[in-house]
């Protein structure tokens, strides 16, 4: 199936309704799965996505849908989805959402390593999961195939993966069959605030009414929060990935070992990437947020790149404009998808590391190669709440590139708090407002 990009067909075109309920922003899989769950309880809700459901990093991703590694406060939730992502096939009878249970292999190179696996190990044992650490030569007699001198590794065979440039699609269609509007080419400008709190917003088609908003522009969410007076403090790195052709079924989990992760696709080929390359376009906001990221740049395993300037129309340039009106054209109908180049150099890693570290593929040609922006946040987990300034402005943004596994349990809690019930798991290591309240930053996983 080719990318999804500006040139894809339109597959959702809805008349735009002049009231409803809920507006979410973005059809990446955050915005899509709050949909859904809003449509699922009769709530009247309409998507609007800029461009085309999942054509960003949502269809750009790995595919993983790991339970492991997480940030302690991510993993209930990860948990949650890991049975929601379970479902979802028969549920919505689309046999795109199909999860596969292929487990999640993490090699550890030295002690260093280890440890780290240990210490994670520990908070799986607390959740109950089925995670193991593994010896040396436990890693040696498991996956022979997997070259290279490890010191052991950790497995959590109930993780999985999906496919996901045909997954958010699907959810969409579940979400439109339940009752969601959607509509893909229809930019939202700007929100209507009245006495302090939401009464609406203006897209580039019309005014809509509503009383509450979910910003889930990933990427952009930050560019839109400023049009309306909120610091969001993220920024977006370029993260390059590549696909093989079909080659022979001898890696079952999703591995990740330094310099090169894989992953099982239904098509037969593999999903590769090094898995240690974040390219950073610098822009105004790199220097505004500068200080709140030093501490996931000191933390960050991987091998974080500054790059000059971001190319014309990519979110926050240079001399894109940092506000707009509700009557004037706005950066979000002048890039409608963003689909930067590769990184050339990190494909010919891919390349030359591929057979060296999984030489049953030694023969299996990359037959394409991309590039997706991911949004992060100074502590690399999720934005998620109610806007502490207007009432009724949701986010569900930052995923930092672990939000297409936890996808599907956020747009449930999204749906609760959009309708008033407990969202059923603590939220407080998530809240908007954490960047300015005086908090320590702690860096998750990244």
């Amino acid at each position: 199936m080719p990318m999804i990009t500006d040139a894809s067909p339109i597959a959702f075109s809805a008349p735009l309704p002049e009231q409803v309920d809920v507006v979410v922003i973005g059809g990446g899989i955050a915005g899509t799965a709050t949909a859904y769950f809003l449509a699922e309880r009769g709530v009247s809700v309409l998507l609007c996505e800029k461009g085309r459901v999942a054509g960003e990093q949502s269809s750009r991703n790995w595919g993983w849908v790991r339970q492991q590694g997480r940030d302690p406060a991510e993993l209930p939730i990860m948990i949650e989805s890991n049975r929601l992502w379970r479902g979802l096939a028969a549920k919505t009878g689309d046999a795109d959402l199909a999860f596969t249970q292929s487990g999640c292999l993490y090699l550890a190179e030295d002690q260093k390593g280890l440890e780290r696996q240990q210490n994670w190990h520990a908070l799986a044992k607390q959740h109950q999961l089925d995670t193991q650490l593994l010896s040396a030569a436990a890693v040696r007699d498991r996956f022979p195939d997997i070259a290279g001198d490890w010191s052991g590794g950790m497995l959590t065979e109930s993780d999985g993966r999906a496919e996901p440039f045909v997954a958010v699609p699907a959810l969409a269609r579940a979400a439109q069959a339940a009752g969601a509007t959607l509509i893909e080419g229809c930019a939202v400008r700007t929100v209507d605030i009245a006495a302090g709190r939401v009464a609406g917003v203006v897209t580039e088609q019309g005014r809509v009414r509503c009383d509450r908003v979910l910003l889930a522009a990933g990427a952009w969410s930050s560019r839109f929060a400023a049009n309306a007076g909120i610091d969001l403090p993220h920024l977006t790195v370029r993260s390059t990935v590549a696909r093989t052709e079909p080659a022979p079924a001898a890696y079952g989990p999703n591995v990740s070992g330094r310099g090169l992760t894989l992953r099982r696709r239904q098509d037969g080929g593999y999903t590769v990437a090094t898995g240690a390359l974040a390219e950073h376009y610098l822009s105004p906001a790199s220097f505004r947020h500068f200080s709140k990221f030093l501490r996931l740049l000191k933390a960050s395993a991987r091998d974080v790149r500054l790059r000059p300037a971001a190319p014309k129309g990519y979110p926050g340039a240079w001399g894109q404009p940092r506000r707009w009106t509700a009557e004037e054209e706005s950066p979000f109908e002048r890039m409608r998808v963003l689909n930067p180049p590769p990184n050339p150099a990190d494909v010919r890693r891919i390349r030359d590391r591929l057979p060296k570290r999984f030489p049953a593929l030694g023969g299996a040609g990359i037959a394409e190669a991309w590039a997706g922006m991911i949004d992060v946040t100074p502590d690399a987990v999720p934005t998620l709440g109610e806007d502490g300034g207007f009432e009724g402005l949701y986010f569900a943004t930052g995923l930092s590139g672990h939000g297409f596994g936890i996808g599907p349990a956020i747009g449930r809690i999204l749906a609760d708090l959009l309708t008033g019930r407990p969202p059923g798991h603590d939220l407080t290591r998530f809240r908007p407002g954490r960047f300015f309240d005086g908090s320590p930053i702690v860096p998750g996983p990244y």
